[in-house]
C-alpha cells in the first residue's frame, strides 16, 4: 500500500511540476515533424502518438507533419524498383512519385490518424496537395518530381485547428497543372510552422541532437542561436545529413517560429520531455534576439 501511495504521490508531483508548462503552451501551436527511422519502432510510434494526444488534451494546438522514407523504400523494393539518391534526395520519376503519394498520403497518413484516434485524440489526415496547402515546382531536373516549395496556403490547417482537430500532414505537394511532387519532410515542416507562426517546432530524428563531436553523445549542444548554428557549418561540426536539418531550423526561425528543437526520437516520450519539463531532449535553436 505504501509503495502505491508513494507512486501516486510521485505522479501528483510530476503533474504539479508540469502545470507552468501547460499554462505556457495552452492555446499555442506546436508543430511536430515525425518521420524517417523514428517511425520504424511500433512501440515508440505509439508513445509519440500518446504524447501528441496528451498535449492536445491539455490545450496545445498540435500539428503533426510526417514523412515515411523507409516505407517508401520498402514498397519500391517489393515492386522491384531500386531507390536512387542524389545528394541525399530521392530521385523521383513518375512511377516513384505515384508510390510516394500512395505511401505518404495513404498508408502512413491514415495509420497515424488511426493511432491518434485510438489514443483518444481527434485527428484529420491531409496531404500537401489538399486545398493547395503546398505548392511546388521542380527542385532539380536530375531529381525528377522532387519539389521546391513555392507557396504555402495554411488556411486548411487553420480550419482544422479551429475545429479542434489534430492535423496530420503528409509531405507531398503539387503545382497548378496537377503534377505531384515529393517534398522533403523537414523543409515542409519548417515552411508550415513558419506559416502558422508556431510557438515551437519539434523535429524528431534518430540522434541525440547537434553534437560538438558526432561520435560522442556527451557533447550534445543543448541550445544555439541562429548565428551560433551557422557558425557550426564553418567549423564543420555540422555535416552530412545534419546539414539540411540545421538549415531547416534556421529557415523556420527566419519564417517566424519561436524556437526549433532537434529531438532524439529514440527517447521514450521525448516530445513530452521537451514541452512539459525543464529537462528537454535535444538541441534547441532560437533567434539571435532570444540569446540570454
Amino acid at each position: 500500500m505504501k509503495e502505491r501511495e508513494f507512486s501516486n504521490a510521485q505522479r501528483a508531483q510530476v503533474l504539479t511540476q508540469a502545470l507552468p508548462y501547460i499554462q505556457q503552451y495552452n492555446g499555442k501551436i506546436v508543430v511536430v515533424k515525425y518521420g524517417g527511422n523514428a517511425m520504424i519502432c511500433e512501440e515508440r510510434k505509439r508513445q509519440v502518438m500518446e504524447d501528441i494526444v496528451l498535449l492536445w488534451l491539455v490545450g496545445v494546438k498540435v500539428v503533426l507533419v510526417h514523412g515515411g522514407g523507409p516505407e517508401i523504400s520498402q514498397l519500391m523494393d517489393r515492386l522491384g524498383k531500386k531507390p536512387e539518391f542524389v545528394d541525399g534526395l530521392r530521385v523521383t520519376d513518375q512511377e516513384t512519385v505515384d508510390i510516394v503519394q500512395m505511401v505518404l498520403a495513404g498508408k502512413v497518413n491514415k495509420t497515424l490518424v488511426s493511432l491518434l484516434e485510438r489514443q483518444g485524440g481527434l485527428a484529420m489526415g491531409i496531404s500537401g496537395v489538399d486545398g493547395g496547402l503546398i505548392r511546388a515546382e521542380p527542385k532539380d531536373p536530375r531529381l525528377g518530381f522532387v519539389g521546391r516549395i513555392t507557396q504555402v496556403n495554411i488556411q486548411p490547417v487553420m480550419d482544422l485547428l479551429e475545429k479542434g482537430y489534430i492535423p496530420v500532414i503528409s509531405t507531398v505537394g503539387s503545382d497548378r497543372e496537377g503534377n505531384v511532387y515529393n517534398i522533403n519532410g523537414d523543409t515542409a515542416a519548417a515552411y508550415i510552422a513558419g506559416a502558422l507562426h508556431a510557438h515551437r517546432l519539434c523535429m524528431m530524428t534518430d540522434i541525440a541532437g547537434i553534437l560538438e563531436n558526432k561520435d560522442d553523445p556527451s557533447t550534445l549542444i543543448p541550445r544555439l542561436t541562429v548565428s551560433q548554428a551557422r557558425a557550426l557549418f564553418d567549423r564543420h561540426v555540422v555535416s552530412g545529413g545534419m546539414i539540411p536539418k540545421v538549415d531547416c531550423c534556421v529557415e523556420a526561425i527566419r519564417r517566424g517560429v519561436g524556437s526549433v528543437t532537434i529531438l532524439d526520437g529514440r527517447v521514450p516520450h521525448a516530445v513530452l520531455m521537451e514541452i512539459l519539463t525543464d529537462e528537454g531532449a535535444g538541441t534547441m535553436v532560437v533567434g539571435d534576439e532570444d540569446h540570454d
